[in-house]
């Protein structure tokens, strides 16, 4: 498991009141295999971190979206086991964007708030560049399905150009790729009744997502493994 040194490790109680859960409810996904068992410390406590937190953070998303415990369990299994809390968030941020309503119009001191920290005009831009923000009078509209990951981003060393430049890149394939999806269950739902269709499309929605996820991933993963590899000097 990945740990974060900025991040002391928490206790069990600790990591329920910062995923707003009860420590029953922790020890219940326990149990289940939902989270990893935690790192046992001295005097047998045991030491919970990041990846524990965003992992809560995705069981309550997928809970939001209406997903059975079953479901979750099963959605949880397919991930890589190696999940860093950073994928996880991109993971419920996707999930998060099947919600009909993540979107709402807030002041800068709120969406400093919501970000967890103080936004400088340059990381406003830079949030505005990915579309997690958009000005709006004066306040800003904000998708907060999307704004912890973009709060993470404004770490990454990468140029406001380039971050545009990906946004367009992931949007032109992204709409691509949902267009053949979306041909496919068109065919599969055809002769389905209204509410068959309907069901079919929430069950498979958050499935789909995990999937092009999971093999852009991996194909990115391939892909900067190549090219570190033919940049090493022989």
């Amino acid at each position: 498991m990945t740990s974060h040194a900025e991040e002391p490790p928490l206790t069990v109680d600790e990591l329920a009141a910062r995923a707003g859960v009860t420590v029953r409810t922790v020890r219940f996904y326990s149990t289940r295999g939902l989270l990893p068992p935690p790192v046992i410390g001295p005097r047998r406590v045991g030491h919970y971190g990041a990846e524990h937190l965003a992992r809560l953070a995705l069981i309550e998303e997928l809970q939001h979206q209406g997903m059975t415990l079953a479901g979750i369990e099963r959605y949880l299994r397919q991930l890589p086991p190696d999940l860093s809390d950073r994928d996880l968030a991109i993971h419920r941020a996707v999930v998060a964007s099947w919600a009909p309503e993540t979107v709402e119009t807030v002041s800068r001191d709120e969406l400093a708030r919501r970000a967890g920290r103080t936004l400088g005009d340059d990381e406003v831009d830079r949030l505005v560049a990915m579309d997690v923000v958009r000005p709006d009078g004066d306040g800003y509209r904000v998708d907060l399905g999307l704004l912890r990951l973009g709060v993470r981003l404004l770490d990454v060393p990468v140029s406001q150009e380039a971050i545009m430049a990906a946004r367009e890149v992931l949007i032109e394939h992204s709409r691509a790729a949902a267009h053949e999806l979306a041909r496919l269950l068109r065919g599969e739902v055809a002769e389905r009744d209204a509410q068959d269709a309907r069901s079919l499309s929430a069950h498979m929605q958050p499935l789909v997502v995990q999937a092009l996820l999971t093999t852009f991933q991996r194909s990115l993963r391939e892909e900067l493994g190549e090219w570190l590899s033919s940049s090493r000097p022989v």
